[in-house]
């Protein structure tokens, strides 16, 4: 017989959900209603609605502060980023987790170390070794040192699912005669969608969100990232509070739009072995 549903159990869960989601949402809210409004009506609060919707505060924040250029880096970084690394971490995933080689725990380990070490310990000796080479004030120095950091991290994820994967399934395609590269494509690849997907949001966020790097590698104005020139754009507009608003909205726009499209996704691979059948 199936129990009855004790909604009353539940309340408490979902009243505390409920307020951590208020106290998130708010803020995210009130600078959204800000970046449609006049700068008369900003001062009636921030969760005041606008008499009319102010679109051309997003045009005027997109030309004066050259989103554009700024967007057209960003895209350039996230892109190259995303594809490399998480290709690279879908190899040295299956490496570690699938086959067996000599000195695999310690390769595993030096991998790791980048993962492990906080970025702004090696941000000033990158910095040097890069102006070395030549890279500063090129997409390279932006690109390049990110590749590494999240190779570290996507050899982490991706070792944990194809360790998770059904041995029987392997077994079964080594003795089909499949070789290592068709046994990673054509037989757990499918299975690991879910885990590369997840995989390609999280670097995608932290790649477009990071500050630190494209403020010390790139001193050329049509190089910044949008983190950056949203940074100089807010020293310049400082008092323009809709216009910085503006602004803000179209730096996070886009990790919305890809969580939203990605979220079913994301949230199985981030569930993915948690419960084994």
């Amino acid at each position: 017989m199936r129990k009855p549903y004790r909604w009353k159990s539940f309340l408490p869960n979902y009243l505390i959900l409920t307020l951590f989601l208020l106290v998130v949402f708010l803020p995210i809210f009130g600078v959204l209603l800000s970046s449609f409004k006049t700068q008369t009506e900003v001062i009636q609060g921030p969760f005041h609605l606008p008499r009319e919707f102010q679109f051309n505060n997003f045009v005027n924040a997109w030309t004066t502060g050259r989103f554009s250029d700024y967007f057209r880096s960003s895209i350039i970084v996230a892109l190259a980023v995303v594809s490399v690394s998480v290709f690279l971490s879908t190899l040295t995933g299956y490496a570690f987790g699938v086959l067996s080689f000599p000195f695999q725990h310690i390769l595993y380990f030096l991998l790791l170390i980048g993962f492990m070490t906080p970025f702004e310990a090696v941000v000033i000796p990158l910095y040097h070794f890069m102006y070395r080479l030549g890279l500063t004030d090129t997409y390279w120095a932006l690109i390049l040192p990110q590749i590494g950091l999240s190779v570290s991290f996507g050899t982490l994820w991706m070792t944990g699912f194809f360790r998770s994967a059904p041995q029987e399934l392997i077994d079964a395609a080594a003795m089909d005669g499949c070789s290592r590269w068709q046994m990673l494509w054509l037989v757990l690849w499918p299975l690991a969608r879910p885990a590369v997907l997840t995989l390609v949001v999280l670097i995608f966020m932290w790649t477009w969100n990071e500050f630190l790097l494209a403020l010390v590698m790139v001193q050329k104005e049509t190089l910044r990232t949008l983190p950056v020139g949203l940074a100089f754009f807010q020293g310049r507009y400082t008092a323009d509070v809709p216009r910085l608003a503006a602004g803000s909205i179209i730096v996070a726009g886009p990790i919305v739009l890809v969580y939203v499209l990605f979220q079913r996704y994301f949230i199985q691979g981030l569930l993915g072995g948690a419960v084994k059948g």
